[in-house]
């Protein structure tokens, strides 16, 4: 039998990619044998330097993804490199915090722009290329705990991965029946740049920890697992699916 979790043959498109999940998403899916093609606002050299480590092309793309500019050019720069396009992973996003009653709309307005407008509007450029061409397509959008619960003093972060889980269902009802599936992840508590402040806390960091029953941060390769499975021939049939990979923190 061939290994349903084999990505030989396949491209990947992976944002905010520089450091953190991004990164490690982008080196389990090279490890799973994916060529890469990677995005972020700062130079990539550490993860291309990893991607090629596990044998596999790497591509690298410097852009500012607070607006749509430059979204077009994501999926035809990747193709025109690396020949193809069969996965995208919407990594890329921002956190602000601050008080609902003194937060700004810069703040508002900063975060629904990579957050979830930048990850629709990506959505839509790998699907016009997919169905145009007649191929199969596999999106793995990154969500959050506040997908499903409130948090508290980030009201533009909690909107934008509520509305992360709610376009990648919709997308999911339009496209399933075009070969293109639509799911998320939606990571725990993951010790990277966005939970610096967190982590600095102890208050808040050890009310964190006393709720996850695996006793533990997550790092950035726990989900890199997950995101194979997602863009794998392994999830054929998982479609409009908001994966939580949290150590347990919503069972709690």
């Amino acid at each position: 039998m061939s290994n349903p979790f084999d990505l030989s043959g396949k491209v990947a498109l992976v944002t905010g990619a520089n450091t953190g999940i991004g990164q490690g998403i982008a080196v389990a899916l090279a490890r799973a044998g994916a060529d890469i093609a990677a995005v972020d606002i700062v130079p990539l050299d550490e993860t291309k330097a990893l991607v090629e480590a596990a044998g596999r092309k790497f591509h690298g793309i410097l852009a500012d993804l607070t607006s749509i500019e430059p979204v077009t050019g994501l999926v035809d720069g990747t193709v025109g490199s690396l020949g193809q396009l069969d996965i995208l992973v919407n990594n890329a996003g921002m956190i602000r915090r601050a008080d609902a009653v003194d937060f700004t709309e810069a703040d508002w307005d900063a975060v629904m722009n990579i957050n979830l407008k930048t990850v629709f509007f990506l959505c839509q450029a790998f699907g016009r290329y997919a169905i145009a061409g007649g191929r199969k397509g596999k999106i793995v959008n990154i969500a959050s705990m506040l997908s499903f619960q409130g948090g508290i003093r980030v009201p533009s972060y909690t909107a934008s991965k509520s509305g992360v889980a709610g376009i990648t269902k919709m997308l999911a009802n339009e496209w399933a029946g075009k070969g293109i599936n639509v799911n998320a992840i939606a990571p725990g508590y993951v010790a990277t740049n966005n939970t610096a402040a967190l982590r600095a806390d102890p208050q808040r960091s050890a009310e964190i920890l006393g709720r996850i029953p695996a006793g533990r941060w997550s790092e950035p390769s726990d989900l890199g697992g997950p995101a194979v499975f997602l863009a794998s021939d392994a999830s054929d049939y998982v479609h409009g699916t908001i994966l939580p990979v949290d150590g347990g923190w919503l069972a709690r």
